[in-house]
């Protein structure tokens, strides 16, 4: 089936779900950007509970821009912020000495565009997932989408979601319970290399 989504900042599992399950993958490009979405941030279980990590943008309200040409803002270190969150949220994780190392490569970098960043970091757990990751991007931004599955709407936090994810141990577990729908870096850490074989299962859920 083809798919639409919007390339977020380490997106949700149930994004990366859409994005498995599809024979064609095609990345909108061309949308407006939209704050308050996980195009930029994304959500992570750490000891008070959710905690979203947010890339600062350039970005005004009254000169709208195209999603692909939104650029990161660097008037604070927010990777070294990302990763001392990660850190404090995941180092006793049974896998986080597995992907820490990579990760960091990734933040060491100073990206000027938000989906350049969001490509890169879509490539990176592909790759974690030995999933094959191949797509097309948008040419032109169209309200409905009618050639397939239209998963924009995940980029938005709270929204309902398609899948049903089979609960798993999380570092938090003991203190919050099962809390699903975070990003696909919480399954990781938790998970290790068992995450492809966990992915796989949630798409033959009914």
């Amino acid at each position: 089936m083809k798919t639409l989504i919007n390339p977020c900042y380490f997106g949700s599992i149930d994004q990366w779900l859409g994005i498995m399950q599809s024979s064609e993958l095609w990345l909108e490009f061309f949308d407006n950007y939209q704050k308050q979405t996980l195009r930029n941030r994304c959500v992570i279980l750490a000891a008070n509970g959710k905690l979203s990590l947010s890339i600062p943008v350039h970005y005004s309200q009254k000169n709208r821009q195209l999603f692909k040409d939104v650029q990161i803002a660097y008037n604070s270190n927010w990777q070294e912020l990302h990763l001392k969150s990660l850190a404090s949220a995941y180092q006793m994780s049974p896998f986080y000495e597995f992907y820490i190392d990579d990760l960091q490569l990734l933040y060491q970098k100073k990206w000027k565009y938000l989906i350049d960043f969001n490509l890169s970091s879509m490539k990176m757990i592909s790759e974690f997932l030995s999933y094959e990751l191949s797509y097309k991007q948008s040419g032109s931004f169209t309200a409905e989408w009618k050639n397939g599955l239209d998963l924009r709407y995940l980029s938005a936090k709270n929204v309902q979601s398609p899948f049903k994810i089979k609960p798993y141990t999380q570092v938090f577990s003991n203190k919050f319970g099962f809390v699903p729908h975070l990003s696909i870096l919480d399954l990781l850490f938790n998970q290790g290399p068992n995450s492809e074989n966990f992915m796989i299962k949630q798409l033959t859920l009914k």
